[in-house]
């Protein structure tokens, strides 16, 4: 690269959404060149849905985000569909299944969802400089100047699509906030989304011993509620379950567990069962539900040994009262280290929801995960990411 290039459009970030402006720009006619500090393009892309990549949910609704305004994220999702992501991955001939309703994964690799983003930037023509770090970002008179690794860059709009702060290890820094604050804007607090709990030093005795152990519960916090597995592990609780729990959790607020979701009335199941088989133990109950070792590790934890004929009505209710409500107070959570997104992030007042125009600063664009829009888990951020790439692309 020269020592000054002059470039239509300069994107920050060569992720999701950084990717899909691009190449929606390029076909515009633009001259765009994405600049990422990484060796690599679509890192999280490539690691996300164990590597097969989750990368769009067929049922997505405004009501599947997070956000201090919810009614932002609502007119790029009506305009860049599921269905128009699913049209792009099968004309470039993407295998996909859906593995659960609406959630659609590569048959094969997350490979070829990052292979048709940069395949479609060579199409369009867009550039990618990668192992680009970018020192500084100044407005001029008719756009933007950037100080970088590669000499300095000038454009006219300049389009930041960075991400957040979750997995460092891939490169995640807060690049964005700051450049987002530079031009003063409001980041809202951010903090760690879709990432398991830990636990307090008591709950963590017993569970450890069980990592490995999944469970189909209902999980819910104090405004939100999950049917999904629960994964135990070594250091606390995860899985689907505790993971989208923990984008509508705070500190010091306790989650509660329904461990038998399928059985509406555990007290008159138990009930039956010491009328027809007294002697049988409430741990040969529990087996029909649960694991051999997850069964074992309830009636130890809890003092439920013994024949059933020793249970009280009151002692089957105070047993039913913890299978459908055990509660506990997370110690916190793994953090950004292993978290799938970054809650909060530039606050979305201040920008356009049409073209993710900043609207005091023309020419200054934000989209993807580094504004103040969270998904759900099942595909919902990548789907974020295609809309607001895309509609900023065609804005451009």
């Amino acid at each position: 690269m020269a020592a000054t290039t002059e470039t239509d459009i300069v994107v920050i970030g060569a992720g999701a959404a950084g990717l899909m402006c691009a190449a929606t720009a390029a076909y515009q006619g633009h001259r765009v060149l994405v600049l990422d500090h990484a060796n690599k393009a679509g890192k999280k892309i490539l690691m996300s849905g164990g590597g097969r990549c989750n990368f769009t949910n067929l049922n997505t609704t405004p009501q599947h985000f997070v956000s201090a305004n919810p009614h932002f994220c609502k007119s790029a999702l009506k305009r860049y569909t599921p269905w128009h992501f699913v049209e792009l991955v099968e004309r470039h001939g993407i295998e996909h299944v859906e593995k659960a309703p609406g959630q659609l994964f590569c048959a094969d690799s997350s490979k070829e969802i990052l292979g048709v983003l940069l395949t479609e930037c060579e199409w369009a023509g867009a550039e990618i400089a990668l192992n680009t770090s970018i020192k500084r970002v100044s407005k001029t008179g008719n756009g933007f100047g950037l100080a970088t690794s590669a000499g300095t860059i000038t454009c006219q709009k300049l389009v930041v699509a960075c991400g957040g702060l979750s997995i460092p290890t891939m490169g995640a820094t807060g690049f964005g906030y700051q450049l987002a604050e530079q031009f003063g804007l409001t980041v809202l607090p951010t903090r760690a989304g879709l990432v398991p709990f830990t636990l307090q030093p008591d709950d963590k005795a017993w569970l450890a011993e069980l990592s490995g152990i999944s469970a189909e519960v209902v999980a819910s916090t104090a405004n939100a509620r999950f049917a999904e597995p629960m994964l135990i592990t070594h250091r606390g609780l995860s899985g689907p379950a505790m993971l989208q729990v923990s984008s509508f959790w705070t500190p010091g607020q306790a989650v509660t567990v329904d461990w038998l979701p399928q059985v509406s009335d555990p007290v008159a199941e138990l009930a039956a069962e010491r009328q027809q088989h007294p002697n049988r133990s409430l741990e040969r109950w529990l087996r029909q539900y649960f694991s051999q070792r997850l069964a074992a590790a309830l009636t130890e934890q809890f003092g439920w040994q013994g024949n059933l004929q020793q249970f009280s009505n009151d002692r089957l209710a105070s047993v039913a009262a913890i299978l459908k409500g055990w509660s506990f107070k997370p110690s916190g959570t793994e953090g950004y280290r292993t978290a799938e997104v970054t809650l909060g992030g530039v606050d979305t007042d201040a920008i356009s929801s049409k073209n993710f125009e900043v609207k005091s600063v023309p020419g200054l664009h934000f989209i993807g995960e580094v504004l103040d829009v969270t998904g759900q888990l099942g595909g919902f951020n990548f789907q974020w990411a295609w809309a607001s790439g895309w509609c900023t692309g065609m804005a451009l």
